[in-house]
C-alpha cells in the first residue's frame, strides 16, 4: 500500500511540474513573438525565456523538475527527426545530387576533423574537462565535432521562402542541409557508441565494430516498423487531432523501446546496445514521405504541430543552460564558433570546387551552412542526459555556440543568395514583377482592373490615343500615347515585350492591334472586349480570347447556379483562396508525374493544358515543358508552387 501511495505521489508531482512548465511554455510563445518583431530569431527567444524561467534565474522550472520532464524532450526530439526525414524527398534532390554528395562528404570529413581537433584543444582550457582522462577527452572532441557538422533545414527554408529564392545554388544548399542531417544522425550513432566505449571501457575494442553494425541494423528495421505504423495511423479518415497525438505518441514509444533494448541487452549479453531513436524516426519519416500515399497528410500534421513542439522543446532546453558556464567560459564559445566557421569555409569551398560549380558559387558556398538550430540542440541535450557530471556543462557551451550560429547564419545565407542573383524579391521587400500587361483604352472599370492585376504583381501600363484628354489625375500607372496600330507605332512603348494585351477600343481598332501583335510580336495572350457579336469569328481565327458583354453576365450567373463554389474560387471572391495558371519552365519537373509533385496541403491541381488543348489529368500524368497547370489554393502556397514550376 505504501508503494502505491509513493507512486501516486510521484505522479502528482510530475503533473505539478508539467502544469508549471505548461504555463511557462505558453508565456514563452507569446513573449518570443514580441522578440521576433525586434528581428531576434524565435528559437533564441524561446531559449532566453527558458533560461530566465529555469533554476538559474527565477526558478519557475526547478532543478528537480528537469529530469521528470525528460519525456517531453524525447517527444520533441522524435518530432524534429520526423520533420528532418520529411524533407528528404528524392524527386526534389536528384537533379543536383552530384554537388550535394560531394559537398556533404567534404563537410563531414573536414568540419568533423578540424572542429574535433579544436575541441580537443579547448578541453584543456575548461575546468570541468581538463582533468578527464585522455580517452574521455577524445570522446568529448568527437561528440563536439559531430554536432558542428549539423545545419538547420527549417531556418534555411525560412530564408528561401522569405526571399522567394530559386536556382541551382539554392537547390544545392537546401539539398545539402537536409541530407546532411540524416548523415549526421548516423555518424552521431557511431560516435556516441564509440564514446561510451572509450569512457566506460577506457579504449577501443574490435567488438565495437560488431556492436555498431547490430545497432544500425536494428535502427533500420525499427524505422521500417515506424513506417508501417505511420501508414496505419494516416489511413484513418479525418480525425486530424487524433492523428497528431498518435504521431507524437509514436515518437515517445520509440524512445521507450530503445531504452528497453539497452536494459535487456545489458542484462542478457553484458553489452549495452544503443539504438539511436532519432535515426529510427528519420528512417520512418523518409519512407512515409517517399513510399506512401499519405505524404500530403503527413506534411500537414508536421506543419500544424511543429510550432507548438518547437516552443516546448526550445524553452525546456533553455532551462537547462548553466548561466555560470556561459559567463565564465564565453571565450571558449568564441573559439569554437570561429573554428567551426573556418572549417565550414574550407570544407564548402573545397567541395564546391571539386563538384565543378561556377566560381561565383565557390566564393559563397559556405554561407548557407553556418546556421544551426533544432537537430543541433537535440543532439546537445542527448549529451547532457547520457553523461552526468561534465555532460551538462559541455551542453551549455555547445548551446552557446549554436545560438551564435543561429543569429549569424541567416543574414549570411541571404547575402549569398543575393550575390548569386537567385533572389526574387526587391530590396524593399516587395515581389518582383512577374508579367507585363498593356491595356488599350480607358474606361471606368479599367482602373479597378489595373489595381487588381497590380496586387497580383503584374506590371500594368495603358495606351490611349490622347492621354491628356482621356485621362486626368492618374499617378498610379504609366500611360502611353497610341499614335497608330502598325508595329512601329506599338514598338514605341514596348508593346512587343507585353505578356498580355487587353483591348477595350472599337472592334476595328481592337482587331488592328491584335493582328499586329499576332503577326509581329507573337504575344502570348490577346484579350478583347467584343462590341458587335458578328465580329467574333475573325477574332477567334487569331486565337484571341473574346469577352462578349452581352453573354458574359448570363454565363456567369449560370455558373453561379450550377457550380457556386468553383465559380467563387475562380472569380477570386474567396479571400483566402485563389486560382492561377502556371507554365512549366523548370526542366527539373519535365517527366514528373502529378502524384510525385510535392505540393502544399492547401493546393489542388484543376487541369493541365498541353499545346493549347486540355488533357485528361490523373495522378500518373507526366508533366512536359510548356504545359500550363491550373491550380487553386492559398496565395502564399500558389506563389511557392509557381516559383518551383516556372524555374529560374
Amino acid at each position: 500500500m505504501d508503494a502505491r501511495f509513493e507512486e501516486l505521489g510521484v505522479l502528482v508531482q510530475v503533473l505539478i511540474y508539467l502544469g508549471a512548465f505548461g504555463i511557462v511554455a505558453v508565456a514563452s510563445g507569446r513573449i518570443a513573438g514580441v522578440l521576433g518583431r525586434l528581428k531576434l530569431p524565435l528559437i533564441t527567444g524561446f531559449l532566453l525565456i527558458g533560461l530566465v524561467s529555469g533554476p538559474e534565474v527565477l526558478g519557475l522550472i526547478s532543478e528537480e523538475a528537469l529530469p521528470e520532464l525528460r519525456f517531453i524532450n524525447e517527444i520533441a526530439l522524435a518530432f524534429i527527426a520526423f520533420a528532418v526525414g520529411s524533407e528528404l524527398y528524392i524527386s526534389d534532390l536528384k537533379n543536383r545530387m552530384k554537388s550535394i554528395v560531394i559537398l556533404i562528404i567534404s563537410q563531414v570529413v573536414l568540419v568533423f576533423g578540424l572542429v574535433s581537433l579544436a575541441m580537443y584543444y579547448v578541453t584543456g582550457l575548461i575546468p570541468f574537462l581538463k582533468e578527464l582522462t585522455f580517452t574521455t577527452r577524445i570522446a568529448v572532441s568527437l561528440l563536439g565535432g559531430t554536432i558542428a557538422i549539423t545545419t538547420s533545414p527549417a531556418a534555411s527554408i525560412a530564408v528561401i521562402n522569405e526571399l522567394r529564392a530559386r536556382g541551382p545554388f539554392t537547390l544545392t544548399s537546401i539539398g545539402v542541409t537536409v541530407v546532411k542531417d540524416f548523415v549526421v544522425i548516423i555518424l552521431f550513432s557511431l560516435v556516441f557508441t564509440l564514446s561510451k566505449s572509450l569512457i566506460d571501457k577506457g579504449g577501443f575494442s574490435m567488438v565495437f565494430i560488431g556492436q555498431v553494425l547490430v545497432e544500425l541494423a536494428v535502427a533500420f528495421g525499427l524505422g521500417f516498423v515506424i513506417w508501417l505504423l505511420m501508414r496505419l495511423i494516416l489511413s484513418i479518415k479525418g480525425a486530424i487531432r487524433l492523428k497528431q497525438v498518435m504521431v507524437l505518441a509514436i515518437g515517445l514509444l520509440t524512445y521507450l523501446l530503445t531504452r528497453g533494448i539497452q536494459v535487456i541487452s545489458l542484462r542478457y549479453i553484458g553489452m549495452e546496445i544503443h539504438v539511436e531513436p532519432l535515426l529510427i524516426c528519420i528512417i520512418g519519416s523518409f519512407l512515409v514521405t517517399n513510399y506512401s500515399i499519405y505524404r500530403v497528410d503527413f506534411m500537414k500534421i508536421l506543419q500544424e504541430t511543429g510550432p507548438y513542439v518547437y516552443i516546448v522543446f526550445f524553452t525546456l532546453t533553455g532551462a537547462r543552460i548553466s548561466l555560470d558556464v556561459v559567463t565564465s567560459l564565453w571565450y571558449i564559445t568564441l573559439i569554437l564558433f570561429g573554428a567551426r566557421v573556418v572549417a565550414m569555409v574550407v570544407a564548402s569551398m573545397t567541395g564546391t570546387a571539386l563538384a565543378g560549380d561556377p566560381l561565383s558559387f565557390v566564393k559563397v558556398s559556405w554561407m548557407p551552412f553556418i546556421t544551426q538550430a533544432g537537430i543541433s540542440l537535440g543532439l546537445a541535450t542527448i549529451i547532457s542526459t547520457a553523461f552526468p557530471g561534465w555532460g551538462a556543462g559541455l551542453t551549455t557551451i555547445l548551446i552557446s555556440v549554436i545560438v551564435l550560429n543561429e543569429i549569424t547564419g541567416p543574414p549570411l545565407f541571404k547575402w549569398a543568395l543575393q550575390l548569386v542573383e537567385e533572389v526574387h524579391v526587391r530590396s524593399d521587400g516587395t515581389y518582383e514583377v512577374e508579367k507585363k500587361i498593356i491595356i488599350f483604352g480607358w474606361e471606368n472599370q479599367c482602373l479597378a482592373l489595373a489595381r487588381q492585376l497590380k496586387n497580383h504583381n503584374f506590371l500594368v501600363e495603358f495606351a490611349v490615343q490622347d492621354p491628356r484628354r482621356e485621362i486626368s489625375n492618374n499617378q498610379e500607372f504609366v500611360v502611353h500615347a497610341l499614335e497608330g496600330f502598325d508595329h512601329l507605332s506599338l514598338r514605341k512603348f514596348g508593346a512587343e515585350t507585353a505578356d498580355t494585351i487587353v483591348c477595350l477600343l472599337s472592334d476595328d481598332e481592337n482587331y488592328a492591334i491584335c493582328e499586329t501583335a499576332y503577326e509581329n510580336f507573337g504575344t502570348k495572350h490577346l484579350v478583347v472586349r467584343l462590341n458587335e457579336r458578328d465580329n467574333f469569328a475573325k477574332f477567334h481565327k487569331l486565337g484571341v480570347m473574346v469577352m462578349d458583354p452581352n453573354t458574359a453576365m448570363v454565363s456567369l450567373l449560370e455558373h453561379f447556379v450550377r457550380a457556386p463554389i468553383a465559380t467563387t474560387l475562380l472569380l477570386g471572391m474567396e479571400e483566402s483562396q485563389d486560382s492561377i495558371d502556371i507554365e512549366v519552365r523548370n526542366s527539373s519537373f519535365h517527366g514528373i508525374t502529378l502524384r510525385d509533385l510535392r505540393l502544399p496541403a492547401d493546393v489542388i491541381i484543376l487541369s493541365v493544358t498541353r499545346g493549347g488543348n486540355p488533357i485528361i489529368s490523373h495522378g500518373y500524368t507526366r508533366l512536359r515543358l510548356g504545359d500550363i497547370v491550373t491550380l487553386v489554393g492559398s496565395r502564399e502556397s500558389l506563389d511557392k508552387v509557381r516559383l518551383n514550376l516556372q524555374g529560374y
